[in-house]
């Protein structure tokens, strides 16, 4: 029986400048391990959320009306994912995890943006909630190489932190104050779901190597929470 793997995917990286060339990489690398896996992708809104929630912030809409627009924007940047991986994956996107189970069973990858709404949350906890599901590992792919202990891209004394518990993963993640379209590398429900359900959980960033590295169990850069 193959092992389902949940890959939350960073909006940050699929629309990054790399984007063509990194998921282009990255169906090539998930491929080659069809073998032994199947995949879920769990594709975050990135800028063009932040952009939409921003505009309507501005006009004053609820933090409700916010992450439903962030959601619009997880589910159109999945589209655009299922076209790379074509055949591999689903042509339909899910809108529940009923739906992402039964995808399973006639693909290699099953491509989803954020599944409902719920009061602060994000495509993360819509990645943590399908790896409790099907009983899967959860590998957030981000635009750093892990959890720091700063913003790696603002201060150069930024070190990696290789491995934390769930325990202290929640309190790190708890102490930021949720906004729609935040930028952290799991929210803060993800955080409690991970530590509730003793979910592995894997953090690491674009480099599709590390990411094959990772797949097969032998040392990687990143974040492992456990």
């Amino acid at each position: 029986m193959k092992r389902v793997v949940v890959i939350s995917l960073g909006g940050s990286l699929i629309l990054s400048k790399e984007g063509p060339a990194f998921l282009l990489s990255l169906r090539n690398i998930l491929k080659k391990n069809y073998r032994k896996n199947k995949f879920v992708i769990v594709c975050g809104g990135g800028s063009i959320a932040r952009q939409y929630i921003e505009i309507l912030k501005k006009e004053g809409k609820s933090e409700k009306e916010q992450s439903l627009a962030g959601i619009r924007a997880t589910r159109m940047n999945a589209h655009l994912v299922m076209q790379v991986f074509g055949n591999d994956a689903n042509n339909v996107l899910p809108m529940n995890m009923k739906q992402v189970k039964q995808n399973l069973g006639k693909n290699h990858v099953v491509i989803c943006g954020s599944l409902r709404y719920a009061p602060r949350e994000t495509s993360d906890s819509t990645s943590a909630d399908l790896a409790h599901y099907l009983k899967a590992p959860l590998i957030n792919i981000t635009n750093v190489n892990g959890l720091f202990t700063a913003d790696p891209k603002k201060s150069k004394k930024a070190k990696l932190i290789k491995s934390i518990s769930w325990k202290n993963f929640a309190k790190l993640a708890n102490r930021i104050h949720y906004k729609p379209g935040q930028h952290f590398v799991l929210d803060q429900h993800a955080s409690i779901l991970i530590k509730k359900y003793k979910i592995p959980t894997y953090i690491t960033g674009s480099s599709t190597n590390n990411i094959n590295k990772l797949l097969n169990n032998k040392k990687f850069t990143g974040t492992i929470i456990n």
